[in-house]
Parts: C-alpha cells; sequence; structure tokens
C-alpha cells in the first residue's frame, strides 16, 4: 500500500502573508492532480487547503517557513494524497483513488502529475499574482454559498461560506449584517 507525501522546499524574500497564498496554488495543484488520476470524481477544495473527492478527504497540505525580520527565508510545504488507503476514525470522512474505484498511480507517477501542476500554477501566481489563484480555488470552492462552521483557536462560529477575499482570508456571513474575515482556522461542512 502506498500514498504521496512530498515537501517542497522554496527560499523565498516574499512578505508572509504572501507566501501563505501558496498553500492555495498547492491545493489548486493537488486537485487537478487528483482529478488528473480520477476523471469521474467531483474534486473541490476545502478552506484553507484541504482536498475533497466526493466529498471526503483525500489531501492535506501544511505550510512552515522561518523568518528572519519578518520576511520567510524559507518555506516548507508539505503534500499527503491518499493513492491507496486513507486513514480510519477521522474527525473529516476520508478516502483514496483506489476507494473510489481508480487504479492508484505509483508514488512517482503521482509526484510526477504533482510537480507538473504546482509548477504551472506557481508560476502563474509569482507572474501574475494572487487573483488567477483566488479565482481558480473559488470555481473548485466546496459548499461555497452554503452554511459551514469555522474552528478558530476560540472556538467555533457558524455561518454562510461566501468565498474568499483578495488575501485568502475566509469571508464568512454570520449574520445578513455581519460578514467575518478569517486568516486563520478550519472550515468544516
Amino acid at each position: 500500500m502506498r500514498n504521496l507525501c512530498a515537501t517542497l522546499l522554496l527560499g523565498s524574500r516574499r512578505p508572509a502573508a504572501e507566501c501563505a497564498q501558496l498553500s492555495f496554488v498547492s491545493a489548486i495543484a493537488a486537485a487537478e492532480m487528483v482529478a488528473h488520476f480520477a476523471p469521474g470524481a467531483e474534486v473541490k477544495v476545502k478552506w484553507p487547503n484541504d482536498v475533497l473527492a466526493n466529498g471526503r478527504k483525500i489531501s492535506g497540505i501544511l505550510l512552515e517557513s522561518a523568518s528572519a525580520g519578518g520576511e520567510p527565508y524559507f518555506l516548507a510545504i508539505g503534500i499527503g494524497i491518499n493513492l491507496a488507503y486513507f486513514p480510519d476514525a477521522t474527525e473529516f470522512p476520508a478516502t483514496s483513488l483506489a476507494a473510489l474505484g481508480f487504479p492508484a498511480p505509483s508514488v512517482g507517477e503521482g509526484l510526477t502529475q504533482l510537480a507538473a501542476c504546482f509548477a504551472k500554477w506557481y508560476y502563474i501566481w509569482h507572474g501574475q499574482g494572487f487573483m488567477p489563484i483566488r479565482n481558480a480555488w473559488l470555481a473548485r470552492a466546496a459548499n461555497l454559498g452554503s452554511r459551514i462552521r469555522a474552528r478558530l483557536t476560540s472556538g467555533e462560529i457558524c455561518g454562510v461560506f461566501e468565498g474568499i477575499d483578495e488575501t485568502g482570508a475566509l469571508l464568512l456571513r454570520e449574520s445578513p449584517n455581519r460578514l467575518r474575515t478569517m486568516a486563520a482556522g478550519e472550515g468544516f461542512f
């Protein structure tokens, strides 16, 4: 049994807020990779950077950075994609390509496809900024316009998922008169 776990190290002099946008680049790349190997599945992204296939988590992404004087000098992007198996008893239901009924590619095939997808979206982000990334992410967004709950360090809040702003922050409509912008947290459906 095999799954894909990869970490990309990038050096950067961009501000941390801009580097955080690479979580969206990574999510789009992972979603495209999954869609390539599972052409009949519904592949979506969940804020901030999970990938869902037929409503179940198939990929997770984690960014870590080290900085000096407020500017990152490296960024580690970790991406895990369930190719052949998935964990049981998780808070959010999970799946794998094999569980969806698609042949699981080798780790090498998966990594090659993921790298090509990431390179494509990284160069778009690098050359054109976040707006094309935001638009591509929103085109794949799970439960856009639906009621969700978001977990913060201070608790949970509920509201309608209205999208992401120009920085990638979640836009959550708590009431007709209250739109909350959340830069950090996790969304649940």
